[in-house]
Protein backbone atom coordinates (compact mmCIF):
# COMPACT_ATOMS: atom_id res chain seq x y z
CA UNK A 1 0.00 0.00 0.00
CA UNK A 2 0.96 3.65 -0.68
CA UNK A 3 2.01 5.98 2.10
CA UNK A 4 -0.89 7.89 1.02
CA UNK A 5 -3.11 5.00 1.39
CA UNK A 6 -1.98 4.38 4.07
CA UNK A 7 -2.49 7.71 5.71
CA UNK A 8 -6.08 7.17 4.30
CA UNK A 9 -6.78 3.60 5.72
CA UNK A 10 -5.69 4.87 8.96
CA UNK A 11 -7.91 8.08 8.44
CA UNK A 12 -11.17 5.61 7.64
CA UNK A 13 -10.67 3.66 10.57
CA UNK A 14 -10.40 6.87 12.62
CA UNK A 15 -13.26 7.77 11.20
CA UNK A 16 -15.33 4.54 11.92
CA UNK A 17 -14.67 5.08 15.62
CA UNK A 18 -15.44 8.63 15.63
CA UNK A 19 -18.62 8.25 14.00
CA UNK A 20 -20.43 5.28 16.20
CA UNK A 21 -23.14 4.73 13.11
CA UNK A 22 -26.67 4.93 14.17
CA UNK A 23 -27.78 3.88 10.79
CA UNK A 24 -27.11 1.04 8.50
CA UNK A 25 -26.45 3.37 5.73
CA UNK A 26 -23.77 5.37 7.00
CA UNK A 27 -22.09 2.38 8.50
CA UNK A 28 -22.05 0.96 4.90
CA UNK A 29 -20.66 3.81 3.54
CA UNK A 30 -17.90 3.62 6.19
CA UNK A 31 -17.07 -0.23 5.90
CA UNK A 32 -16.84 0.48 1.90
CA UNK A 33 -14.88 3.82 1.49
CA UNK A 34 -11.85 1.77 0.03
CA UNK A 35 -8.56 2.67 -2.55
CA UNK A 36 -8.72 3.12 -5.10
CA UNK A 37 -9.32 6.73 -4.53
CA UNK A 38 -8.02 10.17 -5.58
CA UNK A 39 -6.20 13.01 -3.61
CA UNK A 40 -5.34 16.44 -5.50
CA UNK A 41 -3.65 19.81 -4.34
CA UNK A 42 -4.00 22.86 -6.11
CA UNK A 43 -2.44 26.09 -4.64
CA UNK A 44 -4.94 28.89 -3.37
CA UNK A 45 -2.89 31.64 -2.94
CA UNK A 46 0.07 32.70 -0.40
CA UNK A 47 0.42 29.39 1.79
CA UNK A 48 -3.16 28.65 1.31
CA UNK A 49 -3.71 24.94 -0.43
CA UNK A 50 -6.82 23.59 -1.49
CA UNK A 51 -6.66 19.58 -0.90
CA UNK A 52 -9.84 17.44 -2.70
CA UNK A 53 -10.38 14.15 -1.60
CA UNK A 54 -12.72 11.82 -3.93
CA UNK A 55 -13.54 8.17 -2.11
CA UNK A 56 -15.90 5.81 -3.26
CA UNK A 57 -18.32 4.90 -1.10
CA UNK A 58 -20.97 2.28 -2.79
CA UNK A 59 -21.26 0.66 -6.11
CA UNK A 60 -23.43 3.40 -8.15
CA UNK A 61 -22.10 5.16 -10.86
CA UNK A 62 -21.71 8.35 -8.20
CA UNK A 63 -21.40 6.79 -5.22
CA UNK A 64 -18.51 9.14 -4.44
CA UNK A 65 -17.79 11.18 -1.15
CA UNK A 66 -15.41 14.35 -2.93
CA UNK A 67 -14.86 16.31 0.25
CA UNK A 68 -12.56 19.01 0.47
CA UNK A 69 -10.04 21.27 2.58
CA UNK A 70 -8.72 24.38 2.30
CA UNK A 71 -5.57 25.08 4.55
CA UNK A 72 -2.46 27.23 5.13
CA UNK A 73 0.39 24.31 4.60
CA UNK A 74 3.95 24.12 6.70
CA UNK A 75 5.33 22.20 3.31
CA UNK A 76 3.45 19.98 0.83
CA UNK A 77 0.86 17.76 2.65
CA UNK A 78 1.39 19.40 5.84
CA UNK A 79 -1.41 21.66 7.23
CA UNK A 80 -0.31 24.21 9.64
CA UNK A 81 -2.61 22.87 12.80
CA UNK A 82 -5.32 25.11 13.75
CA UNK A 83 -7.70 25.46 16.36
CA UNK A 84 -10.64 25.53 14.82
CA UNK A 85 -12.66 24.31 11.80
CA UNK A 86 -15.91 24.21 9.72
CA UNK A 87 -17.48 22.24 7.15
CA UNK A 88 -19.18 24.38 4.76
CA UNK A 89 -22.08 22.90 2.36
CA UNK A 90 -22.67 24.22 -0.89
CA UNK A 91 -25.92 25.61 -2.38
CA UNK A 92 -27.49 25.04 -5.59
CA UNK A 93 -26.19 25.26 -9.65
CA UNK A 94 -22.88 25.11 -7.73
CA UNK A 95 -20.27 22.92 -5.26
CA UNK A 96 -17.74 23.64 -2.89
CA UNK A 97 -15.17 25.13 -4.85
CA UNK A 98 -17.37 27.48 -6.96
CA UNK A 99 -19.26 29.14 -4.00
CA UNK A 100 -16.33 28.95 -1.09
CA UNK A 101 -12.91 29.16 -3.38
CA UNK A 102 -14.38 30.31 -6.96
CA UNK A 103 -10.87 31.59 -8.22
CA UNK A 104 -10.65 27.42 -9.13
CA UNK A 105 -13.66 26.93 -10.62
CA UNK A 106 -13.83 26.63 -14.58
CA UNK A 107 -14.46 29.72 -15.41
CA UNK A 108 -12.10 31.24 -12.78
CA UNK A 109 -13.67 34.00 -11.08
CA UNK A 110 -12.32 36.99 -9.51
CA UNK A 111 -14.27 36.49 -6.03
CA UNK A 112 -11.33 36.13 -3.80
CA UNK A 113 -13.85 33.19 -1.80
CA UNK A 114 -15.11 32.74 1.86
CA UNK A 115 -13.14 29.65 2.42
CA UNK A 116 -9.52 31.30 2.09
CA UNK A 117 -10.74 33.96 3.82
CA UNK A 118 -11.48 31.85 6.77
CA UNK A 119 -7.77 30.19 6.35
CA UNK A 120 -5.83 32.91 6.54
CA UNK A 121 -8.14 34.13 9.62
CA UNK A 122 -7.04 30.36 11.38
CA UNK A 123 -9.87 28.52 10.66
CA UNK A 124 -9.49 25.03 9.07
CA UNK A 125 -12.04 24.95 6.42
CA UNK A 126 -13.96 22.13 4.70
CA UNK A 127 -16.53 20.97 2.46
CA UNK A 128 -18.30 17.93 0.64
CA UNK A 129 -20.34 18.35 -2.67
CA UNK A 130 -23.13 16.19 -2.80
CA UNK A 131 -23.52 13.31 -5.27
CA UNK A 132 -25.37 15.08 -8.06
CA UNK A 133 -22.56 17.41 -8.37
CA UNK A 134 -20.04 14.54 -9.73
CA UNK A 135 -21.65 13.67 -13.40
CA UNK A 136 -20.24 15.25 -16.35
CA UNK A 137 -22.92 16.79 -18.93
CA UNK A 138 -22.83 13.17 -20.64
CA UNK A 139 -22.41 11.78 -17.73
CA UNK A 140 -24.23 8.61 -16.01
CA UNK A 141 -27.02 9.78 -14.38
CA UNK A 142 -28.32 6.61 -13.33
CA UNK A 143 -28.08 7.00 -9.78
CA UNK A 144 -29.87 10.65 -9.52
CA UNK A 145 -32.87 8.83 -8.69
CA UNK A 146 -31.78 8.18 -5.23
CA UNK A 147 -30.01 11.53 -4.68
CA UNK A 148 -32.33 12.62 -1.49
CA UNK A 149 -32.39 14.76 1.29
CA UNK A 150 -31.58 11.45 3.66
CA UNK A 151 -28.58 10.42 1.58
CA UNK A 152 -27.31 13.66 1.96
CA UNK A 153 -27.83 13.82 5.39
CA UNK A 154 -25.61 10.48 5.56
CA UNK A 155 -23.13 11.63 3.53
CA UNK A 156 -22.54 14.96 5.54
CA UNK A 157 -22.62 12.30 8.75
CA UNK A 158 -19.78 10.57 6.96
CA UNK A 159 -17.79 13.69 5.58
CA UNK A 160 -17.45 15.10 9.26
CA UNK A 161 -16.41 11.72 10.48
CA UNK A 162 -13.60 12.31 7.68
CA UNK A 163 -12.53 15.31 9.01
CA UNK A 164 -12.24 14.61 12.50
CA UNK A 165 -10.29 12.14 11.75
CA UNK A 166 -7.97 13.75 9.22
CA UNK A 167 -7.58 16.52 12.24
CA UNK A 168 -7.07 13.93 15.09
CA UNK A 169 -3.70 13.01 12.90
CA UNK A 170 -2.83 16.43 11.20
CA UNK A 171 -3.73 18.99 14.20
CA UNK A 172 -3.89 16.64 17.01
CA UNK A 173 -7.86 17.37 17.34
CA UNK A 174 -10.46 14.98 17.51
CA UNK A 175 -12.90 17.74 18.47
CA UNK A 176 -16.43 18.22 17.15
CA UNK A 177 -16.07 20.85 14.53
CA UNK A 178 -18.73 23.43 13.31
CA UNK A 179 -20.88 23.24 10.03
CA UNK A 180 -22.43 25.46 8.27
CA UNK A 181 -23.84 25.98 4.90
CA UNK A 182 -25.52 28.39 2.14
CA UNK A 183 -28.87 28.42 0.59
CA UNK A 184 -30.37 24.73 0.21
CA UNK A 185 -26.60 23.96 1.83
CA UNK A 186 -27.76 25.76 4.99
CA UNK A 187 -31.47 24.10 4.90
CA UNK A 188 -29.30 20.61 4.72
CA UNK A 189 -27.31 21.68 7.88
CA UNK A 190 -30.33 22.52 10.15
CA UNK A 191 -32.03 19.12 8.69
CA UNK A 192 -28.61 17.44 9.66
CA UNK A 193 -28.30 18.79 13.07
CA UNK A 194 -31.92 18.62 13.57
CA UNK A 195 -31.70 14.64 12.82
CA UNK A 196 -28.34 13.67 13.95
CA UNK A 197 -25.61 16.36 15.16
CA UNK A 198 -22.94 13.94 16.54
CA UNK A 199 -19.72 15.60 14.90
CA UNK A 200 -21.00 19.01 15.33
CA UNK A 201 -20.15 22.19 17.94
CA UNK A 202 -22.11 24.52 16.08
CA UNK A 203 -24.02 25.58 13.04
CA UNK A 204 -24.40 28.60 10.89
CA UNK A 205 -27.31 29.16 8.42
CA UNK A 206 -26.41 31.52 5.17
CA UNK A 207 -29.40 32.84 4.10
CA UNK A 208 -32.23 30.36 4.28
CA UNK A 209 -35.34 29.12 6.24
CA UNK A 210 -35.86 25.91 7.20
CA UNK A 211 -39.45 26.35 9.62
CA UNK A 212 -41.16 29.08 7.59
CA UNK A 213 -43.50 31.74 9.86
CA UNK A 214 -47.16 31.62 10.60
CA UNK A 215 -46.87 34.91 8.94
CA UNK A 216 -45.12 34.14 5.45
CA UNK A 217 -48.16 31.53 4.50
CA UNK A 218 -48.17 32.45 0.54
CA UNK A 219 -44.36 31.24 1.06
CA UNK A 220 -45.53 28.14 2.36
CA UNK A 221 -48.37 28.16 0.01
CA UNK A 222 -45.62 28.07 -2.80
CA UNK A 223 -43.36 25.56 -1.60
CA UNK A 224 -46.16 22.96 -1.40
CA UNK A 225 -47.49 23.98 -4.90
CA UNK A 226 -43.31 23.32 -6.31
CA UNK A 227 -43.56 20.01 -4.32
CA UNK A 228 -46.32 19.01 -5.52
CA UNK A 229 -45.29 19.89 -9.56
CA UNK A 230 -41.99 18.17 -8.14
CA UNK A 231 -43.55 14.85 -7.30
CA UNK A 232 -45.81 14.83 -10.49
CA UNK A 233 -42.28 15.39 -12.34
CA UNK A 234 -40.48 12.33 -10.20
CA UNK A 235 -43.56 10.40 -10.74
CA UNK A 236 -43.14 10.63 -14.98
CA UNK A 237 -39.33 9.48 -14.30
CA UNK A 238 -38.08 13.15 -14.47
CA UNK A 239 -35.05 12.73 -11.89
CA UNK A 240 -32.69 15.50 -13.13
CA UNK A 241 -33.02 19.16 -12.53
CA UNK A 242 -31.06 20.46 -15.65
CA UNK A 243 -28.62 23.58 -14.44
CA UNK A 244 -28.25 24.25 -18.54
CA UNK A 245 -29.89 27.47 -18.08
CA UNK A 246 -27.41 28.71 -15.76
CA UNK A 247 -25.10 27.57 -17.26
CA UNK A 248 -25.83 28.69 -20.67
CA UNK A 249 -26.59 32.23 -19.43
CA UNK A 250 -23.21 32.47 -17.75
CA UNK A 251 -21.22 31.19 -20.87
CA UNK A 252 -22.82 33.43 -23.46
CA UNK A 253 -22.37 36.57 -21.05
CA UNK A 254 -18.57 35.86 -20.87
CA UNK A 255 -17.85 35.35 -24.63
CA UNK A 256 -20.55 37.55 -26.11
CA UNK A 257 -21.85 39.78 -23.84
CA UNK A 258 -23.84 42.07 -26.10
CA UNK A 259 -25.27 39.96 -28.70
CA UNK A 260 -29.02 39.14 -28.70
CA UNK A 261 -29.44 36.23 -26.41
CA UNK A 262 -31.22 33.03 -27.70
CA UNK A 263 -32.79 32.18 -24.30
CA UNK A 264 -34.58 35.11 -24.23
CA UNK A 265 -34.47 37.23 -27.56
CA UNK A 266 -35.64 40.50 -26.47
CA UNK A 267 -32.31 40.34 -24.20
CA UNK A 268 -28.77 40.59 -24.91
CA UNK A 269 -26.77 37.89 -23.35
CA UNK A 270 -25.44 40.50 -20.38
CA UNK A 271 -29.15 41.19 -19.74
CA UNK A 272 -30.02 37.79 -19.20
CA UNK A 273 -27.36 37.38 -16.29
CA UNK A 274 -28.21 40.71 -15.41
CA UNK A 275 -32.12 39.94 -15.14
CA UNK A 276 -31.77 36.15 -13.77
CA UNK A 277 -29.47 37.39 -11.03
CA UNK A 278 -31.12 40.58 -10.00
CA UNK A 279 -35.33 40.17 -10.69
CA UNK A 280 -34.46 36.23 -9.44
CA UNK A 281 -37.88 36.49 -8.13
CA UNK A 282 -39.49 36.23 -11.06
CA UNK A 283 -38.68 32.60 -11.17
CA UNK A 284 -37.83 31.91 -7.58
CA UNK A 285 -39.91 34.14 -5.60
CA UNK A 286 -38.77 32.56 -2.22
CA UNK A 287 -38.87 36.24 -0.58
CA UNK A 288 -41.52 38.59 -2.41
CA UNK A 289 -37.91 39.96 -3.85
CA UNK A 290 -36.07 37.67 -3.67
CA UNK A 291 -32.78 38.21 -5.80
CA UNK A 292 -29.10 36.77 -6.08
CA UNK A 293 -27.72 39.90 -6.74
CA UNK A 294 -28.47 43.55 -5.77
CA UNK A 295 -29.57 45.23 -8.97
CA UNK A 296 -28.86 48.79 -10.47
CA UNK A 297 -32.64 49.15 -11.42
CA UNK A 298 -33.58 52.15 -13.88
CA UNK A 299 -37.48 53.80 -14.03
CA UNK A 300 -38.87 50.94 -15.79
CA UNK A 301 -37.26 48.11 -13.45
CA UNK A 302 -35.33 46.95 -15.50
CA UNK A 303 -31.49 45.44 -14.32
CA UNK A 304 -28.91 47.93 -16.13
CA UNK A 305 -25.95 46.68 -13.49
CA UNK A 306 -25.25 44.68 -10.34
CA UNK A 307 -24.40 46.94 -7.24
CA UNK A 308 -22.97 44.78 -4.58
CA UNK A 309 -20.64 41.76 -7.04
CA UNK A 310 -19.15 42.27 -10.65
CA UNK A 311 -20.66 40.53 -13.42
CA UNK A 312 -17.61 38.70 -14.08
CA UNK A 313 -17.87 37.11 -10.81
CA UNK A 314 -21.90 36.33 -11.01
CA UNK A 315 -21.10 35.10 -14.60
CA UNK A 316 -18.12 32.40 -13.50
CA UNK A 317 -21.00 30.86 -10.84
CA UNK A 318 -23.79 30.35 -13.34
CA UNK A 319 -21.21 29.47 -16.21
CA UNK A 320 -19.35 27.13 -13.62
CA UNK A 321 -22.52 25.35 -12.07
CA UNK A 322 -22.67 21.58 -12.47
CA UNK A 323 -24.73 20.24 -15.25
CA UNK A 324 -27.22 18.01 -13.57
CA UNK A 325 -29.03 18.12 -9.92
CA UNK A 326 -31.18 15.90 -8.24
CA UNK A 327 -34.71 16.85 -9.13
CA UNK A 328 -35.43 14.36 -5.47
CA UNK A 329 -33.38 16.68 -3.17
CA UNK A 330 -35.59 19.85 -4.28
CA UNK A 331 -38.74 18.08 -4.00
CA UNK A 332 -38.09 17.15 -0.52
CA UNK A 333 -36.38 20.53 0.47
CA UNK A 334 -39.56 21.84 -0.73
CA UNK A 335 -41.56 19.65 1.17
CA UNK A 336 -39.60 20.38 4.50
CA UNK A 337 -41.10 23.86 3.73
CA UNK A 338 -44.50 22.93 3.14
CA UNK A 339 -44.47 20.38 6.47
CA UNK A 340 -45.97 17.95 4.40
CA UNK A 341 -42.55 15.13 4.68
CA UNK A 342 -41.32 13.72 8.39
CA UNK A 343 -38.71 15.80 9.20
CA UNK A 344 -36.58 16.45 12.00
CA UNK A 345 -37.85 18.98 14.45
CA UNK A 346 -35.52 22.51 15.12
CA UNK A 347 -36.11 21.73 18.57
CA UNK A 348 -33.61 18.85 18.70
CA UNK A 349 -30.72 21.40 17.75
CA UNK A 350 -28.93 22.54 21.04
CA UNK A 351 -25.96 23.29 19.50
CA UNK A 352 -24.78 27.27 18.81
CA UNK A 353 -26.56 28.78 16.15
CA UNK A 354 -25.35 31.73 14.25
CA UNK A 355 -27.96 33.23 10.99
CA UNK A 356 -26.44 35.60 8.41
CA UNK A 357 -28.92 36.67 6.16
CA UNK A 358 -28.81 39.16 3.07
CA UNK A 359 -31.67 41.25 3.30
CA UNK A 360 -32.80 40.75 -0.03
CA UNK A 361 -32.23 37.27 0.19
CA UNK A 362 -34.05 35.56 2.50
CA UNK A 363 -33.36 37.88 5.17
CA UNK A 364 -35.45 38.85 7.80
CA UNK A 365 -38.13 35.85 6.60
CA UNK A 366 -35.21 33.61 7.93
CA UNK A 367 -35.19 34.72 11.77
CA UNK A 368 -38.29 32.80 12.36
CA UNK A 369 -36.39 29.50 12.27
CA UNK A 370 -33.59 30.64 14.46
CA UNK A 371 -36.58 31.14 16.73
CA UNK A 372 -37.69 27.42 17.18
CA UNK A 373 -34.26 25.63 17.98
CA UNK A 374 -33.71 24.51 21.80
CA UNK A 375 -29.97 26.18 21.79
CA UNK A 376 -29.99 29.50 24.43
CA UNK A 377 -27.02 30.61 21.78
CA UNK A 378 -28.20 32.27 18.97
CA UNK A 379 -27.29 34.84 17.27
CA UNK A 380 -28.61 36.57 14.32
CA UNK A 381 -27.07 39.38 11.39
CA UNK A 382 -29.34 40.84 8.37
CA UNK A 383 -27.38 42.52 6.30
CA UNK A 384 -29.00 45.25 5.34
CA UNK A 385 -27.89 48.26 2.69
CA UNK A 386 -31.41 49.77 2.53
CA UNK A 387 -34.85 50.16 4.40
CA UNK A 388 -37.50 47.78 3.52
CA UNK A 389 -38.57 50.56 0.86
CA UNK A 390 -35.48 49.52 -1.10
CA UNK A 391 -35.28 45.80 -0.98
CA UNK A 392 -35.65 44.77 -4.19
CA UNK A 393 -31.95 46.78 -4.50
CA UNK A 394 -30.35 45.53 -1.64
CA UNK A 395 -27.98 43.03 -0.21
CA UNK A 396 -28.49 40.04 -2.54
CA UNK A 397 -28.79 36.35 -1.87
CA UNK A 398 -25.20 35.35 -3.85
CA UNK A 399 -23.73 38.86 -2.77
CA UNK A 400 -23.16 36.87 0.35
CA UNK A 401 -20.41 34.96 -1.13
CA UNK A 402 -19.40 36.97 -3.92
CA UNK A 403 -20.03 40.80 -3.16
CA UNK A 404 -16.98 43.11 -3.24
CA UNK A 405 -18.13 44.32 0.68
CA UNK A 406 -18.72 40.62 1.53
CA UNK A 407 -15.26 40.25 3.85
CA UNK A 408 -16.59 43.42 5.81
CA UNK A 409 -19.85 42.68 5.75
CA UNK A 410 -20.56 39.17 6.07
CA UNK A 411 -17.38 37.16 6.42
CA UNK A 412 -15.78 39.39 9.11
CA UNK A 413 -18.40 38.54 11.52
CA UNK A 414 -18.82 34.61 10.81
CA UNK A 415 -15.35 34.43 11.41
CA UNK A 416 -15.45 36.20 14.49
CA UNK A 417 -18.63 33.67 15.56
CA UNK A 418 -16.45 30.85 14.33
CA UNK A 419 -13.22 31.77 16.41
CA UNK A 420 -15.57 32.55 19.53
CA UNK A 421 -17.10 29.43 19.09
Amino acid sequence: MSRLGLVVAVLVACSSALASPRTLTEAEQLASVSAPFAATREHVTGDIYHYQFDIRVGSTPNARLRIHRVVRELSPWRPRPATHAVMLLHGDFANFVTNFVPSLGNPTSSAPGLAPYLVSRGIDTWGVDRRWTLPTTDGDVSDLAGMGVNQAIGDTAVALAFARATRTVTDRDPGRIALGGFSHGAQLTYAYAAADGRHVSAIAALDIYYDIAPEDADLRALACANAAAGRDALAQGVTDSSNSLFITAGQLARSTPDEPSPLFPSYTNRGVVLTLAGLTWWLAPYTPLYHLSAPVLDAEGNVTGLSESSEDSVSAWFASAPPHQSMREAVEFDEIWCGTSPRPSLANIRVPLFYLGAAGGFGDHGLYSTTRVSSTDVTTLVIHRFGPERVAEDFGHGDLLYAEDAPTLAWGPFAAWLLHH
